[in-house]
């Protein structure tokens, strides 16, 4: 008879992390769930010593699952499809490195998603610890998310999430080199929902998130999933050229009744100066498109697993079946 599968896999994403995993593995230790479950760390190619600080905890710890490395920094997004691709569980809860999502609150967001038979439930955060201009950029990825993607209306898109495990396995599949989870869990399913849920201070260090981390994750919702853009720029097109026509005809009409007509320098600047604009956001546009297709065709890779290392007794070789023959599993 086949092993049987645990009933939960904690996929954690590491970047930077050396002042909490103590607190996080203790944390985790101390959680109560009803039957085998799991936990698999990715660390997101850490320049500091996460790695050996995970490693020399996990030594004295109850904790079964994976450690798993990546050879680069590739981002969140990609750290967690890797942690979804080698979870067994049949539901997969994603956490943050910091502490700010509680791991006590992730229990809930799992109950409540095996209550309701929903296939993702996000947390919403009743108050969020974040700086008031990442709450701004959040507030407007959501938004353009909400209004791009095929979601339930008002829904709050947060990484502290709970899939279905075959869903979470499913969207694994994609290999493309700029992934969006969100995206891609609403190509899977309709079965999603929401809970409040309590948003912590950070426990040690500095977000990793910046301006520029957040304008990437922004262009990944507005090109990665959807061709509306393309559409608002033909309509934009379609409208400014009818607009050109109309300034033409009142031209001609002005330089006819008038003998002494000059034209205008400050129309005709304003006029090259709009539709240039116009034009050099339409071609930046389908540049972005072109050049997703071409690295997408490229295929450049959405991660490189670096390392899987065994963690406790619950990850056996015979589990991971080829997996196993392709990876070392040292164990800790």
């Amino acid at each position: 008879m086949p092993e049987p599968m645990p009933v939960l896999s904690l996929v954690i994403p590491l970047y930077r992390s050396s002042g909490s995993v103590d607190s996080l593995v203790s944390r985790l230790e101390a959680l109560e769930v009803v039957g085998e479950w799991e936990v698999i760390f990715v660390d997101d190619g850490s320049p500091d010593d996460t790695v050996e600080r995970l490693r020399a905890r996990l030594r004295y710890s109850s904790l079964n699952g994976l450690l798993i490395r990546h050879g680069r920094n590739y981002g969140e997004h990609n750290a967690v499809l890797t942690g979804y691709r080698h979870s067994l569980g049949l539901h997969v809860l994603n956490l943050d490195d910091d502490l700010q999502n509680p791991p006590e609150e992730g229990l809930r967001l799992w109950r409540w998603a095996v209550d309701h038979e929903l296939d993702v439930v996000y947390g919403d955060y009743r108050v969020k610890r974040h700086a008031a201009w990442r709450n701004l950029g959040s507030r407007f990825a959501n938004r353009t998310a909400n209004s791009l993607l095929d979601l339930p209306s008002r829904l709050y898109l947060s990484s502290f999430r709970c899939v279905d495990g075959a869903v979470a396995r499913r969207v694994a599949e994609y290999t493309g080199p700029y992934p969006y989870i969100d995206g891609l869990l609403s190509q899977c399913t309709r079965e999603i929902g929401s809970l409040p849920v309590q948003h912590d201070a950070r426990f040690a260090g500095e977000s990793n998130y910046n301006y520029r981390r957040l304008i990437r994750l922004w262009l990944n919702i507005l090109t990665s999933f959807s061709i509306m853009p393309l559409r608002v720029a033909s309509l934009l097109g379609f409208l400014f050229a009818l607009l050109g026509l109309i300034a033409m005809a009142i031209v001609f009409a002005d330089f006819f009744s008038r003998s002494n007509y000059v034209p205008g320098w400050w129309s005709v600047m304003s006029a090259i100066l709009l539709f240039g604009g116009i034009h050099s956001l339409m071609l930046g546009l389908m540049g972005e498109y072109l050049g997703r297709v071409f690295l997408t065709v490229s295929a450049k890779p959405q991660s490189f697993v670096r390392s899987l290392e065994a963690v406790g007794a619950l990850r056996q070789e015979n589990q991971l079946g080829k997996q196993a023959e392709t990876y070392p599993l040292p164990r800790i």
